[in-house]
């Protein structure tokens, strides 16, 4: 459903709760220094400019989404203080395609070295490679209320925006080159689009990726920072030669040693190339008048993007570096499969499929963009949906501190987006997970036991969504086998044939008592009894070493005949799950 968000500002306690000065969280902090830069700093009257920017090379992955979602929220408090501010996504699809990612078809390797707008679509629907993987990520931000402006760098530069930029970078190729030979020392590899981690922890980087072609291509030979894409063949790899200007022209002259062909263009008329990278960010800072952008660890070191962008911005374009803050890198864990390598990075969408939308900009907002985020999709899902749900409920009751108000206030809504979707009814999604595996996907037993586990009715079931369908697509895509419960169709005659008269004791007693108290307590109740009983002690005996064993040894007997297993969910829960008729049925003692 969509929920109405309360008309106060983050930082408004409940009504009836007595105020308490909230300490300013990072947007905050990050938003006042911006501020003062400009309507009380160096640029006075000017409006804010917030800007991200991702390569379409591939999935966007949930790494990129904090070169995103940084920017967002500090673009976010600025526009509650009623301030003029706009978040700016420029796509750098006029890149080069520099890899394959696995799971394309190896055949796309003959488009590297073309732009990511001129390789076709690997799935032959959409209108270029970079069409393909921009699409995921426009559905993303709309559904989690991200509000921003798209540049393709393919348009500007095709479209001459950058046309006296190109030629001041050209002409001034002496003094860029020698601000890039004092970092070139210093330079450290790049990150890349994806690193790895050890074990199974996959980290996703930003996805700047530093420029390879901010150097000449031979000892001696002379400094361009402008790469063409051959108008023959298409590739970038050629060399320029030569840069003459005529009373009506500004004639680029190159060689392309991929076709041979030799020529010339006049880019007053028609552009075919662009911007080494270290060249082209800070000629968009001064372009866009950015005054906010972050950037990941490999864009903060020595000699990286940012540094020498700072300096060249000022020198070449006349323009002044934005407000920077770097930010870490994102982990996932406790999923075999996520690696970059192989091509399994999560994007937002497949977020967006096991997490409510506020849920995933919490994930985010809660953690300062210098602590490291680890998602796990494995079975951390739960304490993370757990803790989600406690939030929500101090925040509703007026218990919530002042901070969790604010990160809270700062995950449900945005200025585009008045509330997110939510489940009308909160049932833990361990809980759901558990309903749906018992079922076999059959809804009207996921209704049932929905109904025996919660106070939610059966003819309401759907009153959980989107968290009911969330839990589904978790156990069909993320969950480990072990979260997966196969509950038997036929009783274990065999092993109900092997029963010792210690364990046939047990299931006669629960039987015998089952449906006495047909709730979660009396399921816990009698699971945990039933050992007790059959020693001849009373129900409220207190625990002992000898009974612990008694009890996980009749767990352990319930999951072999139920589940054909060692182990499962809480008994109570399965016991509960199941229902009486179930039971009984793959518990004959007769």
């Amino acid at each position: 459903m969509e929920s109405a968000a309360p008309e106060a500002t983050p930082t408004t306690p409940p009504a009836g709760k007595k105020a308490k000065k909230a300490k300013p969280d990072w947007p905050t902090q990050v938003a006042d220094r911006v501020l003062r830069r400009t309507a009380g700093g160096d640029r006075p009257d000017e409006r804010v400019v917030c800007a991200s920017g991702i390569s379409p090379s591939g999935p966007v992955h949930l790494g990129n989404l904090r070169e995103l979602l940084v920017p967002h929220f500090v673009a976010e408090e600025i526009k509650r203080r009623g301030i003029d501010c706009e978040h700016l996504l420029s796509w750098d699809d006029y890149d080069r395609l520099r890899k394959v990612p696995a799971g394309i078809d190896p055949s796309f390797e003959e488009y590297v070295g073309m732009p990511l707008t001129a390789v076709p679509d690997p799935e032959g629907e959409l209108g270029s490679w970079a069409e393909r993987f921009k699409a995921p990520v426009v559905e993303a931000m709309a559904a989690i209320g991200v509000d921003l402006r798209y540049i393709s760098q393919t348009e500007m530069y095709a479209s001459g925006a950058y046309r006296e930029q190109i030629i001041t970078a050209i002409e001034r190729r002496q003094d860029i080159d020698q601000v890039l030979g004092r970092f070139r020392t210093l330079d450290a590899p790049s990150a890349g689009e994806d690193g790895d981690g050890d074990g199974d922890e996959t980290v996703l980087a930003d996805s700047g990726a530093e420029d390879a072609d901010d150097v000449a291509e031979d000892d001696g030979a002379e400094y361009w920072p402008y790469k063409v894409y051959c108008q023959i063949c298409g590739y970038d790899s050629t060399s320029m030669t030569s840069a003459e200007r005529e009373d009506d022209a500004y004639w680029i002259a190159y060689q392309c040693f991929r076709c041979g062909f030799e020529g010339r263009f006049n880019l007053l008329e028609e552009n075919h190339g662009k911007l080494v990278w270290k060249v082209d960010w800070p000629m968009r800072w001064a372009y866009e008048s950015v005054t906010f952008e972050p950037g990941g660890a490999d864009h903060s070191s020595p000699g990286s993007s940012f540094t020498v962008g700072s300096e060249l911005v000022d020198k070449i374009f006349d323009g002044q570096a934005p407000e920077y803050e770097a930010y870490s890198f994102v982990g996932m864990h406790g999923m075999g499969k996520m690696s970059s390598s192989a091509g399994a990075v999560p994007t937002p969408l497949d977020a967006l499929a096991v997490v409510e939308p506020a849920m995933l900009r919490w994930m985010y907002v809660r953690k300062t963009p210098r602590q490291a985020i680890k998602i796990d999709f494995g079975p951390g899902i739960y304490a993370l949906y757990d803790e989600w749900d406690t939030l929500n409920a101090k925040v509703a009751s007026g218990d919530a501190a002042p901070g969790q108000v604010m990160t809270h206030g700062r995950a449900t809504r945005s200025t585009i987006a008045n509330g997110f979707e939510q489940p009308a009814a909160i049932v833990p999604f361990r809980t759901l997970t558990s309903a749906v595996s018992v079922a076999a996907g059959d809804d009207t037993q996921t209704a049932r036991i929905i109904g025996q586990l919660t106070d939610v009715p059966a003819e309401r079931a759907g009153d959980a969504e989107p968290r009911l369908s969330a839990a589904r697509t978790w156990l069909d895509r993320y969950a480990p086998p072990e979260e997966r419960i196969t509950v038997r169709t036929e009783p274990d005659i065999e092993r109900l044939a092997a029963l010792s008269d210690t364990e046939r004791r047990w299931l006669e007693l629960l039987l015998a008592s089952l449906e006495d108290d047909w709730s979660l307590e009396g399921a816990r109740s009698l699971v945990y009894g039933v050992p007790k009983v059959a020693a001849g002690l009373p129900l409220d005996t207190p625990p002992t070493p000898e009974l612990k064993t008694e009890q996980r040894e009749f767990f352990k007997l319930l999951y072999q005949l139920f589940l054909g297993a060692e182990t499962g969910p809480r008994m109570p829960t399965l016991l509960m799950a199941l229902g009486p008729e179930r039971v009984r049925a793959l518990l004959p003692t007769g």
